[in-house]
């Protein structure tokens, strides 16, 4: 009987008795013998320097090892090496300078944890404050173009001007924080000298391990990375943080292992976040509705001390079939720390605007939205002037607006009212880049027929381990309970950080591929070692449900092993793109639909309905899949409804940062919520045809809420979040 394909079938996370168990390690689960404990102190002002550090009553607190800063302990090597006065990542305990309210200053380190808390708590620090401003928009003219992000311009800027339909306007985004239920932190410890092991919670084993190298000036194979689960990540994951460094110090000072375990309200200020963004978005159709113009404009924030860029603009720039496109994109440099890619990074602000800005555009001439983007739909790229390798957004418009019942849907705002509930129709179309990166993975083939799987990658929650067995099952032909596939590790083969929905693209891909080199060790051996083969060529033996075939006869992949007396079979493949990316424009697409009741007195948004389809190429696992478009479901609603980080601009300060006061969404918050999937192979990116998918489930969908809200009450907020407030006001 013919093996099922395990490709495409909702299969269970091999990880997950492990983790509804207990049994799955997360970094801080490492109770290392003689482990300290480390509690931060940080800045209670938002710019000066340090003036004094009294840990005089800390150090006499019964537990307490030391207190660690930048006058007891010499700045890393690395930091010795750096260039000054160029913009970085901050140089935790090299100097004096604080740059944001919350920056650490000192890490109190203890034999227990609340025994470190405690003694933080008696650090007298001093400061020489100087003047702040956190406020971006009265900062504005301080805005400033980076490099890496040039003007854009096709055809002749400002074009929109010039159509006899157009509109201008206005979006705003606040900070937004990642607010994983996993808190960020290490456990470090030094073997000796130049030999270090850390526990982790990171999205980069292989960029941590390299950052490491340069900062504190040892080999790469001393450093050792162990990061086997991650309880979320969303991108706050990405980076090597300072506190991550301080922590580093600490033990390398002490000679002993030190654990850190950021607090909640320490996650606002340490690990980045989703900057506030200003766009400005111009725009203008024809009579009849075809696109002349855009103009996006965009202004966010980055740090003092550190440039953060994201495609804020890109989406523009090719979504729509419009000859005439111009982009900006400028930062605003404020005292908060460095923000961070948040799921969905910035085409998740950027389509915001643009996917309202065409609602908007739509609304005026009359058109259907759907009809709108249809009309406007584009055959290929025009930014990069190449064809798409598949895009089938017409197909997921369609099936998306028969899901949710898009003709129940009113073309004039207001119309439709169910008691004392508005009731109203939305949709936005959101698009990321479709990457395959290089990877390597290490296979060992055993005598008893099962397959072990190695590489460096990560997983923050996608199941990642389960798509890599799935591939590996219909690549090799064995059934997925022979295969194991580890990641975490920096002992592991080279692959990137989980980040930009390219793991199942990039490892995926080289999973596939080594499994192809193993068949083709497997075939030499036994054409060269067993007698029915010998006479066979390596190209007419084929592979059928964990057996090589030749003619009538068949031998199972492990016999070959136990023939030729060996234990196992070990392969390493190193796989990457070739030169399709010149040839084909790489993306994924999703089309949000969201259906939307609001209160006629108090403004209260109710999400009833929720439609997501995906076309991202082959679906590998229909279950975990689903998974991710669902938490993207989540993420947008908390994007387009519910979260914003407040800051008290006097002093720099955040006035919600706990759980209680920003506000995640919580299952009273989903509606009923249906998933669905293009699932058309695409024919180029890599062998199984599958593109990203993560980032693309919260991408343009705070767009969809806003534009259902409009339909249901005629009122358009273009400041997130949709709060009662705006709607009543």
């Amino acid at each position: 009987m013919t093996r099922e394909k395990s490709i495409g079938k909702p299969m269970d996370r091999v990880d997950g008795k492990l983790k509804v168990t207990g049994a799955a390690r997360y970094f801080a689960d490492n109770h290392l013998p003689d482990l300290l404990h480390g509690c931060l102190v940080c800045s209670t002002i938002t710019s000066g320097k340090i003036k004094t550090i009294d840990a005089t009553a800390a150090l006499r607190a019964p537990g307490v090892v030391d207190v660690v800063s930048h006058l007891n302990t010499p700045p890393a090597p690395g930091y010795k090496q750096a260039d000054p006065s160029a913009k970085q990542p901050l140089r935790i305990f090299a100097d004096d300078r604080i740059y944001s309210n919350g920056q650490p200053v000192a890490i109190v380190v203890a034999d227990t944890m609340e025994r470190a808390v405690h003694a933080a708590s008696l650090v007298q620090v001093t400061y020489d404050q100087e003047t702040h401003q956190t406020d971006m928009l009265k900062n504005l003219s301080a805005a400033f173009q980076n490099s890496r992000m040039k003007d854009y311009v096709r055809g002749k800027a400002d074009a929109w001007k010039e159509a006899p339909v157009k509109l201008e306007a206005s979006y705003t985004t606040p900070v937004e924080v990642h607010n994983p239920m996993e808190l960020a932190g290490i456990v470090a410890k030094w073997d000796t000298p130049d030999q270090l092991t850390i526990w982790s919670k990171t999205q980069a084993v292989k960029n941590n391990q390299q950052a490491l190298k340069g900062i504190f000036q040892i080999p790469v194979e001393n450093i050792t990375i162990h990061s086997p689960f991650v309880g979320g990540g969303f991108g706050m994951a990405l980076h090597l943080w300072p506190h991550e460094i301080a922590t580093i110090i600490a033990a390398r000072k002490l000679r002993k292992p030190v654990k850190l375990v950021i607090t909640r309200d320490q996650m606002f200020t340490m690990v980045g976040y989703r900057p506030t963004s200003i766009q400005k978005i111009g725009i203008g159709a024809t009579a009849d509705g075809k696109l002349t113009g855009i103009t996006h404009e965009a202004i966010a924030n980055t740090s003092v001390y550190e440039d953060f860029t994201e495609a804020i603009t890109s989406m523009s720039k090719f979504m729509y079939a419009c000859p005439n496109v111009n982009t900006k994109y400028q930062l605003v440099p404020v005292n908060l720390a460095t923000p961070i890619w948040m799921r969905g990074p910035g085409e998740a602000t950027g389509s915001f605007a643009l996917e309202c800005a065409v609602d908007e555009l739509a609304h005026q001439l009359n058109i259907d939205p759907i009809d709108f983007r249809v009309l406007n739909y584009t055959e290929t790229d025009p930014e990069r002037e190449l064809p798409f390798s598949s895009n089938y957004l017409k197909e997921a418009y369609q099936m998306g607006a028969e899901k949710i019942g898009w003709h129940n849907r009113h073309q004039q705002p207001g119309a439709v009212k169910e008691g004392d509930w508005y009731v109203g129709y939305g949709i936005s179309t959101g698009t990321f880049g479709a990457h395959r990166g290089k990877a390597t993975v290490g296979a060992t083939f055993n005598n008893d027929g099962s397959l072990l799987l190695q590489s460096a990658t990560s997983d923050i929650g996608p199941g990642t381990a389960t798509a890599m067995v799935q591939i590996a099952a219909d690549a090799i032909g064995l059934d997925p309970e022979k295969i194991t596939f580890q990641l975490g590790e920096s002992a592991y083969p080279q692959a990137p950080e989980q980040g930009g929905s390219a793991t199942v693209a990039t490892v995926g891909a080289a999973v596939h591929d080594v499994c192809q080199d193993l068949k083709k060790e497997l075939a030499r051996l036994a054409i060269e070692n067993i007698a029915a083969f010998k006479n066979s060529k390596a190209e007419e033996l084929t592979f059928e449900d964990g057996f090589i075939v030749a003619g009538n006869n068949r031998i199972a992949l492990h016999n070959i092993l136990t023939v030729t007396g060996k234990p196992d079979v070990k392969i390493n493949t190193t796989s990457a793109g070739g030169d399709e990316r010149k040839k084909y424009s790489m993306y994924s697409y999703s089309v949000h639909f969201a259906k939307v009741h609001v209160h006629a007195r108090t403004g209260v948004v109710r999400i009833k309905h929720v439609v997501s389809v995906a076309d991202s190429g082959t679906i590998v696992n229909a279950k975990t899949a689903t998974s991710q478009m669902i938490g993207g479901v989540v993420g947008g609603i908390g994007m387009a409804l519910t979260e914003e980080a407040v800051m008290d601009h006097r002093f720099g300060r955040y006035a919600n940062n706990n759980f209680g006061d920003y506000h995640v969404p919580v299952h009273a918050d989903i509606p009923p919520t249906d998933i669905l999937f293009v699932n058309k192979k695409d024919p180029y990116i890599n062998p199984m045809g599958a593109k990203g998918m993560g980032e693309i489930a919260l991408i343009g969908f705070a767009a969809a809420v806003a534009n259902a809200v409009f339909n249901a009450t005629g009122k358009r907020v273009r400041d997130l979040p949709i709060t009662p407030d705006k709607l009543i006001s």
